[in-house]
């Protein structure tokens, strides 16, 4: 039986679950569970087996949500360095805000929040570390949502060719 391919829908589920996770609010998905990691690796194993008249197998399903996962990754990280850049000082007022609005917050507290506000977390080497951090966490979930997907979008396997016939693969 011919292998599906697995690069292109691998890109496309990639691509959907790198731009989901790095849009602020929208990424708030991944809280649950995962969701849009999960959802690609699924939505990757969906397009693979609508370009393939056989089923899908469950390694090919885990193989493809893995490249997802981790094109996802890489997407996610790339696209969230202008995102924060662009957030980062209405987060900022916003903390402020919060932090000089309510007297019930402590002193320490304030002073910890201030001083990590104050660092630079947009660093060249926080991206590396968070963008190979998502890869890990994408490659396993990505792999999941895979499986997940073989489950839900395997197509039934073809009727078995009539006695006496040959079947040649293309």
């Amino acid at each position: 039986m011919p292998q599906p391919p697995k690069l292109q829908p691998a890109l496309y589920a990639g691509l959907a679950m790198g731009v989901l996770s790095a849009l602020p609010v929208v990424n708030l998905g991944n809280c649950l569970c995962c969701l849009w990691v999960v959802g690609g690796g699924a939505l990757a194993v969906y397009l693979m087996q609508q370009n393939h008249p056989y089923p899908v197998t469950a390694a090919d399903g885990a193989l493809v949500g893995l490249l997802a996962g981790m094109i996802g990754a890489v997407v996610s990280g790339l696209l969230s360095i202008p995102i924060n850049m662009a957030m980062g000082p209405v987060l900022e007022r916003f903390i402020q805000g919060l932090l000089l609005s309510n007297p019930e917050i402590p002193s320490e507290t304030k002073s910890a929040i201030e001083n990590m506000m104050a660092r630079n977390t947009g660093s060249v080497l926080t991206t590396i570390v968070g963008i190979g951090f998502g890869m890990v966490v994408g490659a396993v979930f990505g792999l999941l949502g895979g499986l997940l997907g073989v489950a839900m979008f395997k197509k039934n396997a073809p009727p078995p060719p009539p006695p006496g016939t040959v079947e040649l693969i293309p």
